[in-house]
């Protein structure tokens, strides 16, 4: 889908929605600056949020190819932008993935692309990691994965306690990753080069 061609169904009534919310901050929605700011919100929630219709396993399996491989790939620094499902405010970041074939390898940039398609839906830091690892775990049924990811949430920036510089962290594994030495190995690579947000 070419998120900015073709968009889901609803988007008029999300549109309407959208007018009535304005009308009731406080704001004209007939306001010649506003009058199409209830259209173009409704489709960047389509963009934002497009990550419900694409099926990332099979973005995997489309780009699986079989390789003796076996020690660890690492596909590091993924930038990504989520929207809190708490109050519908951005998150964004990095993504840090790592895995260890057996058997069978997947492309580089497919990795980003489930990164980008769990993000792309309404969201927490905790379940966005476990759902990339799994998605991996069960589909190229590797020796081990393991995600960290590290994010800036807008919800604690702009809102609530407002803490500009803090940083969250979470992390998942599988496998191979359930020994310290190998998830060590990851941490380090990872704190060797991997530039902050």
């Amino acid at each position: 889908m070419n998120p900015e061609i073709e968009f889901r169904n609803g988007l008029e009534e999300l549109a309407e929605h959208y007018k009535r919310i304005i009308e009731l901050l406080g704001e004209n929605p007939e306001r010649e600056g506003i009058i199409k700011t209830p259209m173009r919100v409704a489709k960047a929630m389509q963009i934002l949020t497009r990550g419900y219709s694409q099926d990332p396993h099979k973005v995997l399996t489309d780009a699986l190819f079989e390789e003796k491989y076996n020690q660890m790939v690492i596909v590091k620094d993924i930038d990504f932008f989520s929207m809190c499902e708490h109050h519908m405010l951005p998150f964004y970041g990095k993504v840090h993935v790592a895995y260890i074939p057996n058997g069978y390898i997947t492309g580089l940039s497919k990795i980003a692309r489930v990164v980008d398609i769990y993000s792309h839906r309404m969201q927490v830091q905790e379940r966005m990691t476990q759902q990339i690892k799994d998605c991996i775990q069960e589909t190229l049924k590797p020796l081990g994965v393991m995600v960290v990811i590290e994010a800036k949430h807008m919800c604690m920036q702009m809102r609530g306690v407002e803490k500009q510089n803090s940083i969250t962290t979470t992390s998942d594994f599988s496998g191979a990753f359930n020994q310290a030495k190998t998830r060590e190995e990851f941490m380090n690579l990872l704190r060797g080069e991997s530039k902050r947000i």
